[in-house]
């Protein structure tokens, strides 16, 4: 299967709402198909080539979404696994800068039901991902029932679609419910776990009649979705170096698994998990590779896949973002921060672009086409991950997975070199500290913040207070090795009980669905 220059149409077909939003507006009620050719869905399954053409419709929908805040079509706002993934994660923590307008609503936690479109359209464009997911699984079954598709080849698209079904949940879950370690048993409500294609008047009805299910439930559902993708899904090996990074993997799943085992709290699991692709990746020489060569290094498990002709545009692409148009920059927070070497490579030019003594991250390459991938799953993680895992369970193995992704980035591995903790706590800082730095810029740094919550070892206690908002950070307040301290006018901490900790349920949705309406979070 070769990822294609899909060019996005409308397609409308009353019966295929996109999952979420029934009865809102005309527009919310569609769902694109097939990106070529206007087709309706009893022939989308038919032949090889519609069925391809429908994974590619799946992969464009978790690159760029389908619709901008009009509600007209568009292929340029990056939810949700463009540059919206990223920036709603990092934008929610305290190591990147909201520098303009863009992001400023999740910047400071001002949202609400219905005037936080980035918010809004967060949740809208994922459950439409999660949508055509269930059509993919739902149509390519039929067809390999009935012979059009070989069971190898129809199980290995069934295994993406899964894939997607669960991130898409998980990431559902992260923003829009409390972590799991917020009641015992993670009793507390999660999100609507959507199994079934919208793509008839009953399956309609029924999807707009799912409840919240419980976080535990969530999880549930969401780890079982991988297991079976892992199952049906082929292996990397089977695939070309670029297709092994930018289409779905058996070992992507399993790479996802650690990180929501660990978000579960489940350490023994993250190990076990990780423990699989021992020998599969190996971490690049140099931290800038990854990122110079993103769709042919040994270290990227699952990128999403842009091209000069084929990208979420100046509004939804990580150069843009990121980069070109400098709308978001590293924190002083971050930089300062005494346990970040001076001399660590990922502080270099390679990585970090020096504006007028305001920095900015250099991860996001070609601010021209906007070809840069966008990085979902690395190594790195995997290894940091089990590190966390290990050390939190006492096994001390943890060092080397730890040293592995920080040794390549210093100046003298052999003399600085972590060589052991005086206690367990110390030792999951240092990692967590690890994690930021790796990670910096790629949408990970809430992920981490909302599992931290009630931790027994390191607890956070909602969200830390951020670099002022709105303006480009001042050149003299980065200061490597000197702690930044909080002034007037920078964004307060919020609070772990503050009702807006959980982003609400929008308005689009709650105005057509009276079941989610009755569960929408407190506060809202």
């Amino acid at each position: 299967m070769n990822f294609k220059n899909i060019k996005l149409k409308n397609y409308f077909f009353s019966a295929l709402a996109a999952g979420l939003v029934l009865t809102a507006c005309t527009r919310e009620n569609v769902i694109d198909l097939e990106p070529y050719n206007q087709i309706s869905e009893n022939v989308a399954f038919d032949s090889k080539e519609n069925i391809v053409l429908s994974v590619n419709g799946m992969y464009q929908a978790a690159q760029v979404g389908l619709y901008n805040n009009t509600g007209s079509s568009t292929a340029g706002r990056g939810y949700p696994f463009g540059a919206a993934y990223f920036q709603q994660n990092d934008m929610r923590g305290e190591d990147m800068v909201n520098t303009a307008a863009f992001y400023a609503i999740t910047y400071q936690g001002t949202w609400d039901p219905s005037g936080a479109l980035n918010t809004v359209y967060y949740w809208i464009d994922t459950y439409r991902l999660i949508n055509r997911a269930n059509l993919v699984i739902e149509g390519v079954t039929k067809a390999i029932e009935k012979g059009v598709i070989s069971a190898a080849e129809g199980n290995d698209y069934i295994g993406q679609a899964l894939f997607f079904r669960a991130f898409s949940h998980y990431e559902l879950v992260n923003f829009f419910a409390r972590p799991y370690k917020h009641t015992a048993g993670a009793t507390h409500l999660g999100v609507p776990y959507r199994t079934k294609p919208s793509n008839s008047v009953a399956t309609i009805e029924e999807n707009q009649a799912l409840g919240r299910g419980t976080v535990a439930e969530n999880y549930k559902q969401m780890l079982a979705d991988l297991d079976q993708a892992e199952s049906l899904m082929t292996s990397k090996s089977t695939r070309s170096a670029k297709n092994a990074i930018v289409y779905v993997t058996k070992e992507a799943a399993i790479a996802l698994k650690t990180r929501v085992y660990l978000s579960k709290h489940d350490y023994a699991k993250v190990i076990s998990e990780a423990n699989k692709l021992d020998g599969l990746y190996k971490l690049t020489a140099d931290p800038n590779e990854p990122f110079a060569n993103n769709y042919g290094n040994s270290e990227s498990i699952f990128s999403i896949e842009n091209s000069a002709t084929n990208n979420p545009t100046v509004n939804g692409a990580l150069a843009s973002q990121y980069n070109g148009r400098s709308l978001i920059a590293i924190s002083p927070i971050i930089w300062n921060n005494p346990g970040w070497l001076a001399t660590d490579k990922r502080r270099g030019s390679s990585l970090v672009i020096n504006r007028s003594g305001v920095l900015f991250t250099n991860k996001y390459k070609d601010t021209s086409t906007l070809s840069d991938a966008s990085p979902l799953l690395r190594y790195a993680e995997v290894l940091l991950n089990r590190a966390e895992a290990k050390a939190r369970l006492d096994d001390a193995s943890y060092l080397a997975d730890l040293n592995m992704v920080r040794n390549r980035s210093l100046a003298a591995p052999a003399t600085e070199q972590y060589a052991a903790f005086a206690s367990k706590v110390d030792a999951v800082k240092a990692i967590l500290l690890e994690r930021r730095i790796e990670f910096l810029a790629e949408g990970l740094r809430f992920n981490t913040i909302n599992r931290l919550q009630h931790d027994d070892l390191v607890p956070m206690s909602g969200i830390p207070g951020k670099y002022r908002n709105g303006q480009l950070p001042l050149a003299k307040d980065y200061v490597i090795g000197t702690p930044y301290v909080l002034k007037d006018g920078d964004v307060p901490a919020l609070a772990y009980s503050n009702d807006k900790y959980v982003w609400p349920i929008p308005t689009l949705e709650t105005s057509a669905n009276s079941v989610l309406a009755a569960q929408q979070n407190p506060g809202y």
